[in-house]
Formats: C-alpha cells, sequence, structure tokens
C-alpha cells in the first residue's frame, strides 16, 4: 500500500543523504520525494511517497524519528490530507495537432507556459490520477520530454461541528 510521509527536519547539510540512506539500506523504496524550505528557513519539510504495509510503515517512521536532524514524522495516511503534483509535459505539435492540445489542456485546467511552431509545454497541477489522465491523452500527439515534481502534501485540519465550538468563559 501507498503512503504518504510528512518529515520535517532542520535544513542542514546532509540531512537528505541521511535520509535516503536510511531507506536504501534497509530495502525500502522512495517512489517520490520533494524537499523545501518552510516559513522558518532553518527547517525544511519533505514529503516522501513510499510503498510498503502498515508494520514497514511503521518501522520507517519509528527509524526516521531516531535521525538526530528529524524535528516531525507524520504518516499523513492516518488522517485525511490534500496532495498535488505538477508535471512539465512538452508535446511535439504538428499544425493539424495544435488544436487537440489546446483542447486537452482547457479539459485539465492545464497552461500553456511555452510555445514554440513545433511544441507547446503544458504545465499541469493535480492529484496523480489527473497527471496520468492528461499524460495518457497527450501520449498520442507525441510527448518528446515529461518531468514530474513528485508529490506534496498537507494535514487537513479535523472539521469542528456546531456542537463543539469553544465554549464561551465568563470574565470575572
Amino acid at each position: 500500500m501507498e503512503h504518504i510521509i510528512s518529515v520535517t527536519v532542520e535544513n542542514k547539510f546532509g540531512v537528505l543523504s541521511r535520509i535516503a540512506g536510511l531507506f536504501s539500506g534497509r530495502g525500502f523504496n522512495i517512489e517520490s520525494l520533494s524537499v523545501a524550505p518552510t516559513l522558518d528557513p532553518s527547517m525544511s519539510q519533505m514529503t516522501i511517497v513510499t510503498s510498503g504495509d502498515e508494520r514497514i510503515v511503521e518501522q520507517i517512521v519509528k527509524q526516521l524519528n531516531k535521525l538526530i536532524d528529524v524535528i516531525k514524522v507524520v504518516d499523513l495516511n492516518e488522517s485525511d490530507f490534500v496532495s498535488r503534483e505538477t508535471a512539465l509535459i512538452k508535446v511535439h505539435t504538428r499544425q493539424e495537432d495544435r488544436a487537440e492540445a489546446l483542447r486537452i489542456a482547457d479539459i485539465f485546467r492545464a497552461n500553456v507556459v511555452d510555445s514554440t511552431p513545433t511544441t507547446y509545454m503544458i504545465e499541469v497541477t493535480g492529484d496523480p490520477r489527473k497527471i496520468e489522465a492528461i499524460i495518457n491523452l497527450l501520449q498520442p500527439l507525441g510527448i518528446k520530454e515529461l518531468t514530474r515534481t513528485g508529490r506534496v502534501a498537507v494535514a487537513r485540519e479535523p472539521l469542528r461541528s456546531a456542537t463543539s465550538q469553544p465554549k464561551k468563559v465568563a470574565r470575572e
């Protein structure tokens, strides 16, 4: 089963290498990895997509928590979360295919970010199924180049019902 693990780390030299080493040293695969600084530039947020059963993912989380530069580890599959991925797709477009490429981009709310007489570069953001779907539709037109960011994900805040609103405290 696929798991998305969110890891907050100290923004220091070698942290990414140690985390990648932890995965490779134990035979775990990283299917996608995204890393960027947070609002606090001394920390970075990593989103790691990996596969494994509950026992394997539990072991990964425990091992990550043992690393000295790791601040927080969360298996996002244990709660609701939002995840997105971006792809840049360079499509070879013959004159007769240009309108079709634009129509497909429009259907997926994608943007043409570069255009030449023979290519369009299309940027699309969404969940992995959306990315796969647009790739499949553009494939017959001739994809020249494709790059994907890997997923980023953030846990959703729990919804509070009207009955669970905080109680007002009387001031003395």
